[in-house]
């Protein structure tokens, strides 16, 4: 079956590509209409697009800085290095540069070589990339020229993709808005300083629901003016691509690289982890800075790794967490350890299970292997509260923080400075740049309530939070087991942290991710449960169609 999936994909990537001896394969943008039909009776109704391709990036401009390292690359040296590579983790990797059998150039062409190969054929394309580092296999020369003196972590050499609401020079960073398509900062993100210090390479940027899916009502997950529709490999427009950091777990479901960061308000990692088969980390409010990142909520925006496996999470973790002065939530975390992990068990510890959880198919089983394990499953019901408010404390803090990113972090040409400065600019043509309407950004513009006037509503919400999840004291509990992104907004407003670890999949192949909840700055916990239950399930596995 997979020999024959392998050479109906040879087949697509040369039928549906344009190519002439010594040229690169041309995407060709194709008229998209029975698609977007065949769509309209899809039984989730924001799966029935009105739009897939974008129509303000040409991703034929990603590949030119690599046309001829792309075009020297061979199939045979990409199937030789398949296995060091694909769904291996870093530690794995650094073995194998350790070894002489692969360099960071290398491993840097085999994902550039990857993407190409896959988003440039029409019936594998996944709308993942908004952007590929024009200077990134350069840099992973000198990674290489440089190992024995500087390798000194595991991120060192290693392809990292990037939500496209964080700043990374060369790049643009857009939030997947035609408004921001210029937007050139003229510094890192604190967190990708972060990064590049350890010695990571930054690949590219990724796709996102656009202005992190607080923009449009109703509108599809992983919809973007600069991207286009993000699709799942699992089953593309067949299921969700989670949001709002879509492309960060499409494209490390498909090991489009090492590893992504994504971010979170509420759901945005743990949602496209689930759907994808990734592990996500939402991390405690100001364990990683957001200096530099598009904002929705200075009250619970943070970033976090999506990564194939646990370890991975942790080693970014590692580098990630970091105090960042200007910051107002930021502290200084305990260090994240990633050693350690394949020994961890969950053998007496203490898990509560929401009662209307336990009836899924796939919690069950897992719910069982843990119980095998050692760990003590203890159900409850939460209290019965509802967030009020939840959304207009986002609505408030976006039409502050908005025009704070552009003062301090956007690029000093860009001719935006409010909410409404980018509501007036798709208001001049709906149809290209926000066809599915603004109608969140258009509520965001009527706000009048100040962030100091709201100050008393987000303490009462952190609050509310923290008594939904009083099982913790009630039953000393080390942490509370969830699904996907389902209780995410209690855990967002409550500032704890959580972990999306891959279970399995249900009949029709649509991944499920088991979710643990743990007070903040609990992360160390979190990653060290998850690595248990890895290694007990070992669910994922690499979409059939990307093998």
């Amino acid at each position: 079956m997979r020999t024959v999936n392998f050479l109906l994909l040879i087949g697509v990537f040369l039928s549906s590509c344009h190519t002439d001896e010594g040229q690169l394969a041309q995407w060709v943008a194709y008229d998209e209409t029975e698609e977007l039909q065949a769509n309209q009776e899809h039984p989730v109704e924001r799966m029935r697009y009105k739009r897939i391709q974008s129509q303000h990036s040409d991703r034929n401009t990603f590949f030119i800085p690599f046309k001829e390292a792309l075009l020297q690359f061979t199939e045979s040296e990409y199937e030789r290095l398949k296995p060091l590579i694909l769904e291996q983790d870093m530690l794995r990797i650094q073995e194998h540069v350790q070894q002489g059998s692969l360099t960071y150039e290398q491993l840097t062409l085999f994902y550039l070589y990857r993407i190409y190969r896959f988003e440039t054929a029409r019936d594998s394309y996944l709308n993942a990339i908004i952007a590929l580092n024009p200077e990134v296999l350069e840099q992973a020369r000198i990674r290489d020229q440089n190992r024995a003196q500087e390798l000194s972590h595991p991120l060192y050499g290693m392809p990292i993709l990037l939500k496209d609401n964080i700043n990374a020079l060369p790049m643009a960073t857009t939030a997947g808005a035609a408004a921001f398509k210029d937007n050139h900062p003229s510094d890192d993100a604190f967190l990708v300083k972060r990064l590049k210090a350890k010695g990571a390479l930054i690949l590219g940027k990724v796709n996102l629901s656009e202005w992190a899916y607080y923009f449009c009502q109703g509108c599809p997950l992983g919809y973007s003016a600069m991207g286009g529709q993000t699709l799942n490999p699992y089953g593309r427009k067949t299921f969700e691509s989670g949001g709002s950091s879509s492309g960060s777990g499409v494209a490390v479901a498909a090991n489009y690289a090492v590893a992504a960061i994504g971010s979170e308000t509420s759901g945005s990692i743990l949602s496209p982890s689930g759907k994808n088969s990734v592990v996500g980390l939402k991390p405690t409010i100001g364990a990683v800075s957001r200096s530099g990142v598009v904002p929705i909520s200075s009250t619970l925006d943070t970033a976090g790794p999506m990564t194939k496996n646990v370890v991975d999470n942790a080693i970014l973790m590692n580098a990630l967490v970091g105090e960042d002065p200007t910051d107002s939530y930021s502290f200084k975390s305990k260090p994240i350890f990633y050693q350690g992990l394949d020994t961890v068990s969950l053998k007496g510890k203490r898990l509560g299970i929401f009662t209307a959880f336990e009836k899924d198919s796939l919690m069950k089983l897992s719910l069982k292997k843990m119980k095998a394990a050692g760990a003590e499953i203890i159900s409850f019901d939460p209290p019965e509260i509802e967030l009020q408010n939840f959304r207009r404390l986002l609505d408030v803090d976006m039409r502050s923080d908005l025009p704070k990113y552009i003062k301090n972090h956007a690029a000093q040409d860009l001719p935006f400075d409010s909410v409404q400065d980018v509501v007036a600019f798709n208001q001049k043509d709906t149809l290209l740049h926000a066809p599915y309407g603004q109608g969140i950004f258009l509520r965001i513009a009527q706000e009048t309530l100040s962030q100091e006037e709201f100050k008393s509503e987000k303490e009462r919400l952190m609050q509310q939070a923290k008594i939904y999840f009083q099982a913790f004291e009630a039953f000393d509990l080390d942490a509370v087991i969830s699904i996907d992104n389902y209780t995410a907004s209690y855990a967002a407003a409550a500032h704890y942290p959580a972990l999306g670890v891959p279970m399995g999949y249900l009949s029709n192949g649509q991944p499920k991710n088991l979710t643990f909840i743990a007070p903040s700055k609990h992360e160390q916990l979190l990653l060290e449960l998850g690595a248990a239950f890895e290694r007990l399930t070992q669910a994922r596995k690499l979409p059939e169609l990307f093998q």
